[in-house]
């Protein structure tokens, strides 16, 4: 890394999060650990004409739980997603903004694609009409995808760093990283993190059917999403969002904060190579594991656990599993790999912050969830997947990965927080 000054430790101490498994991070938990399938026939709109009629719906998700109409009228989904976990998470950390240096707290929020239904809604208005005049004074500030980021910085008052990445399925994690090296050099002492999707309709779904990336598996839904297996064949759709609430160590101890793990370690990398194929061998992957154990100070030895990207595609898998193993050698086969697409879909821009989530409650409880319709073995991919079945390991330090079409790389390594 560029900045040669001694860095800062950085904590999280709040989780929140709506998936396809569960509207809360201990909702969420308990359904990975029971490996229950977030998949289910698309209810959004008429799949009748689409290759893929599932995906990994909210169930329930009320966001007038967490906003007024006016203002749930006002964003699209992806944006009450957002605003919606990130209360969560302010609950859970404990954390008074009142009471906190508010230019010293800020948001680094993404989504891979933002407002898309808004987008698709806005174009078919005009497009019906023949005229702008139809589309919503709100149009733009609806779609564009730094708007989670600016919404929560306005509801909280947090006048730090604020912005999105965006940078498809990595989006979330690099999210995740710059606020963490934010307050590595002294930018910020709290910063709200994570990402957002909401892009399971019409466009979305008959899009990526259009570049044969989605399972098609219609007669069971419950089991397309089926990383590592040999007969896996497209990634599943989710939507939700996750925030993390990161703090400089002594900021979190000055006001009493429960700490649920260390965010030691950051590797990003671009494969340089392909629109949506990774690189062979998982080579931009490799060094982005390398990057993150290397800046976390772990060795290979040290790792007990590994959050995949795990998309349930056949290069992802394949190459991602031959990362694994070159990174960690001989001790490869003894780690616990898991994806947690596997129940709730891939949720884009929100993948790295739902990961994220898993791997830091699989710290704090020592438990790692399945890899869920593991039921043919590949050849290819021959690492442990803890298949079907959730299991109590000791987890001191764990990576999280998350790779995005075109070529961008993510790994977040987190160890268990000891003084």
């Amino acid at each position: 890394m560029a900045y040669h000054g001694t860095p800062r430790r950085v904590v999280v101490t709040g989780m929140g999060a709506v998936t396809p498994i569960g509207l809360s991070v201990a909702d969420f938990w308990t359904s990975a650990l029971a490996g229950k399938s977030g998949i289910a026939p698309i209810t959004h709109f008429d799949t009748a004409n689409y290759e893929t009629k599932f995906a990994g719906e909210l169930k329930g998700f009320d966001p007038l739980s967490y906003m007024d109409r006016k203002l749930a009228q006002r964003v699209d989904q992806f944006t009450q997603y957002a605003m919606a976990a990130a209360e969560q998470a302010v609950t859970d950390a404990g954390i008074d903004f009142e009471k906190t240096d508010k230019e010293r707290a800020g948001v680094v929020f993404g989504s891979g694609i933002g407002g898309f239904k808004t987008f698709q809604t806005q174009t078919g208005n005009m497009v019906e009409r023949k005229s702008p005049d139809r589309i919503s004074p709100f149009f733009i500030p609806m779609m564009i995808p730094d708007i989670a980021a600016g919404r929560l910085s306005i509801k909280y008052g947090l006048k730090g760093p604020n912005y999105a990445t965006v940078s498809a399925c990595a989006t979330a994690s690099h999210a995740i990283g710059d606020a963490m090296m934010l307050i590595q050099r002294g930018m910020a002492d709290v910063m709200m993190c994570g990402g957002s999707e909401a892009g399971i309709c019409e466009m979305g779904i008959g899009g990526f059917n259009a570049l044969k990336a989605l399972s098609t598996r219609n007669d069971a839904p419950e089991k397309a999403s089926r990383p590592f297996d040999k007969d896996r064949d497209g990634f599943v759709m989710g939507e939700g969002g996750g925030v993390l609430i990161l703090e400089e160590l002594e900021h979190a101890k000055a006001r009493g904060a429960k700490i649920y793990a260390e965010l030691a370690g950051i590797g990003f990398t671009g494969d340089a190579h392909h629109i949506t194929e990774p690189a062979p061998n998982g080579e931009g992957a490799q060094r982005s594991m390398r990057m993150a154990l290397k800046d976390a100070g772990l060795r290979p030895e040290e790792v007990d656990y590994v959050n995949a990207h795990g998309t349930s595609t056949y290069y992802n898998d394949k190459y991602e599993t031959a990362a694994i193993k070159a990174v960690f050698g001989e001790h490869a086969p003894k780690l616990a790999v898991n994806s947690t697409k596997s129940m709730v879909g891939h949720l884009l821009g929100a993948a790295g912050v739902v990961g994220a989530i898993a791997t830091v409650m699989s710290i704090v409880s020592n438990e790692v969830h399945p890899t869920i319709n593991y039921e043919t073995p590949d050849p290819e991919c021959d690492l442990y997947y803890v298949p079907n079945k959730s299991e109590k390991r000791t987890v001191n330090a764990a990576i999280c990965n998350a790779f995005g079409f075109g070529g961008h790389n993510a790994t977040l390594a987190f160890k268990r927080y000891s003084a």
